[in-house]
């Protein structure tokens, strides 16, 4: 076994692959950039290492700068993580060039699977099924077009040398085709440095399963069972659980041996996925296709150790060292089933927009920070991957996930509503998040009743997107009480300093006004001379009453009103009060009329950046008129295209920046004057 590795990655999975090198022994090194200086996982790590600038390109994708801190720190092995160098052929051969160990399969076979086109025409000779599609080398725009036609849409446009969920795009009718293939192979070319692609008929309601594969350097190989990975945005997964919902013993057979036949026909050794596309035809049954092999560990993973109480990087690590696999086929068992919930910075009522901020509250469920069935704990886990802590910023530079939930019950109804119990105590002030929006994924009718495909999201979308579980009377009574709370902390023993309303005749009325979901609310608060409190808004007025409970942060109440009572946790940022509870969480504005005293209205016509990023591209110059919904302008962030769409109709009136510049959030890219 080694005794140091290097971890060639960053954020959760570096300190995952830490937390098991710790507990066998191994040493690690970390690598950062300058975004990265101060880091979790440097932290987690023995040693660190500092490789160059803040963008990947500068630093987690400099292969010569990581080799050199291999060598330098007497590190044996180098543990590429997912993403960035983990599927890169030619880093995987620099290792073995430097006498370094690669922690992951032989540089031929990630070549092999690497180029989607490449790894369909083998697994056609493997026996492997695969969708209809075309896989060929010649990339002219228009053959693409003429091949696409002939496959009939909708078609799907993948990079082929992608992952992800990057550089791809479902196409549903011939005339959107040039545009998809030219925003696809822009991504490609910007995440992969190739904009080859391929296309596939795109099937219709299809599951989003895969199988976890090992092999070994002594020609074993064996499948740890799948994980239904069908709940997905922008082809990137949200949601992943396993064992699958419905699946047979007789189809996870036939799936495993035809995963374990594609690991065979390159040669795999170590952690990998075969990735499947599953239909259900109305004549009934499973049909499965080939889709592709990730060449490494997934971010899912943890559903597969939580189901069968293995520790898969520690695997990684005993093969990679020469050892056999731990165990073989028969050895192997399912218990139990386990849902995974990617948590990241992002606005999911906004497309989800990419969000970046600082963590100014994070606070997680009662969770290990890295347990196995098998250790001990038994059924039940609660799992919190993470490389972040309290304060630590979340920037454009690298992916939006912020975290891993992971949790494992004995039933799938068990584990759903352990996942609910703790989304519903994650709670992050500072940026926008997709806490609310899982909760909402896991209530609905489509995946708790596991009706399970790609296109639950949009076709969930009534229930999952714009929605408010908390209400208004819960939002302004805890933003009120919030309030009064804070106050009556502030007071001193002198008399004169209480603030309880009493005055010798008359009432005392406070005022209040907030925003809430975009509207006005204006409520009043009348201390009755009892010592109650009546509060009103609209056409609602009732008794408020709260108490104070015991908080290490924010403000922590038993709050009552309007015949609700809820256990609610306040933080309050500037004039937003971030509002949670076992219900859900909301914010409310709470408006300092002098602070806004002088304002002027919203400009007009001001097309701003609403996130920071690259400027990839205008679809105008000035002088054009566009209409409402037109695309303007293309932006990059956190490795991701976002179309910026005119607001309504009008004349372009100046471009304020050119393609490639980087731009912070809010600046204006554009002026458009309005009709």
């Amino acid at each position: 076994m080694f005794t140091k590795i290097l971890i060639a990655n960053r954020g959760e999975i570096a300190c995952r692959v830490a937390a098991t090198a710790r507990r066998m022994g191994v040493r690690t090194v970390a690598v950062y950039s300058d975004a990265d200086a101060s880091a979790k996982h440097v932290a987690a790590c023995d040693e660190a290492v500092h490789i160059g600038g803040s963008a990947p390109k500068d630093s987690y994708l400099q292969w010569q700068r990581i080799l050199d801190a291999a060598k330098a720190t007497g590190a044996q092995a180098i543990h590429p993580g997912y993403g960035f160098l983990s599927e890169n052929e030619a880093f995987a051969n620099a290792c073995a060039e430097a006498g370094l160990v690669f922690i992951g399969p032989p540089a031929s076979a990630i070549q092999a699977m690497g180029l989607k086109a490449e790894s369909k025409r083998l697994m056609e000779s493997a026996g492997v099924p695969l969708v209809p599609g075309y896989h060929g080398a010649d990339q002219d725009p228009h053959m693409l077009q003429h091949e696409a036609d002939r496959i009939g849409y909708p078609v799907l446009i993948k990079a082929s040398a992608g992952g992800g969920g990057k550089g791809m795009r479902a196409v549903e009718k011939a005339e959107d085709f040039a545009a998809a293939l030219a925003s696809c192979k822009r991504e490609a070319i910007n995440s992969f440095g190739s904009d080859a692609v391929l296309v596939e008929k795109y099937a219709q309601r299809p599951r989003h399963i895969e199988i976890q594969v090992f092999g070994d350097t002594h020609g074993n190989c064996v499948y740890l069972f799948e994980r239904d990975c069908s709940v997905q945005r922008r082809h990137q997964k949200v949601l992943e659980e396993a064992p699958a919902p419905g699946m047979t013993p007789e189809l996870r057979a036939q799936m495993g041996l035809a995963a374990v036949a594609a690991a065979r026909a390159v040669n795999y050794v170590g952690a990998g996925t075969v990735e499947f596309i599953v239909e259900q035809p109305p004549e009934g049954g499973m049909r499965f296709y080939f889709m592709e092999m990730n060449t490494r560990l997934q971010v899912e993973h943890p559903v597969t150790e939580a189901i069968t109480g293995l520790d898969l990087v520690e695997w990684q690590l005993r093969v990679a060292s020469g050892e056999p696999l731990p165990l073989k086929q028969e050895d192997l068992r399912i218990h139990g089933h386990a849902i995974e919930a990617r948590i990241c910075a992002e606005t999911p009522d906004n497309q989800f927009l990419p969000a970046t901020g600082r963590l100014d509250v994070y606070r997680k469920p009662a969770h290990v920070a890295f347990q196995l069935p098998g250790e001990g704990r038994g059924e039940g886990l609660v799992r919190f991957d993470d490389g972040v802590r309290e304060g630590d910023a979340i920037s454009p530079f690298y992916d939006s996930m912020v975290a891993k939930l992971i949790v494992h019950g004995r039933t799938r109804a068990e584990a759903l509503a352990k996942m609910d119990a703790a989304l519903a105590q994650t709670r992050i002030v500072g940026l926008s998040t997709n806490v609310q929006f899982l909760r909402h994924v896991v209530a609905s009718p489509s995946f708790a009743q596991a009706n399970l495909d790609t296109a639950l999201i949009p076709r969930e979308a009534g229930v999952l997107f714009h929605q408010d579980k908390v209400g208004l009377n819960l939002a302004v009574a805890a933003a009120v009480a919030q309030t009064l709370l804070i106050e009556r902390a502030s007071e001193g023993q002198d008399p004169f300093s209480r603030r309880d309303g009493w005055r010798p005749f008359g009432l005392t009325v406070r005022r209040f006004d907030f925003e809430y979901l975009g509207e006005p609310v204006q409520a009043s608060l009348t201390y009755l001379h009892d010592g109650a409190l009546q509060l009103a808004f609209g056409e609602t007025a009732g008794l408020l009453a709260f108490d104070a409970l015991p908080a290490d942060n924010g403000t922590l109440m038993d709050l009552r009103f309007m015949g609700q009572r809820q256990t609610v946790q306040t933080w309050q940022r500037d004039e937003i009060v971030h509002i949670f509870c076992a219900l859900g969480a909301v914010q409310i504005t709470e408006i300092d009329a002098l602070a806004h005293a002088g304002e002027a209205a919203a400009d007009v016509g001001r097309l701003t950046a609403p996130m920071p990023g690259k400027v990839v591209s205008f679809a105008v110059q000035a002088g054009d008129v566009v209409k409402k919904g037109q695309p303007l302008a293309v932006m990059e962030a956190m490795k991701m295209e976002h179309t910026i769409a005119a607001p309504a109709d009008g004349t372009v009136a100046e471009l304020m920046y050119a393609p490639g510049d980087q731009v912070a959030e809010g600046v204006e890219l554009l002026k458009l004057q309005v009709a």
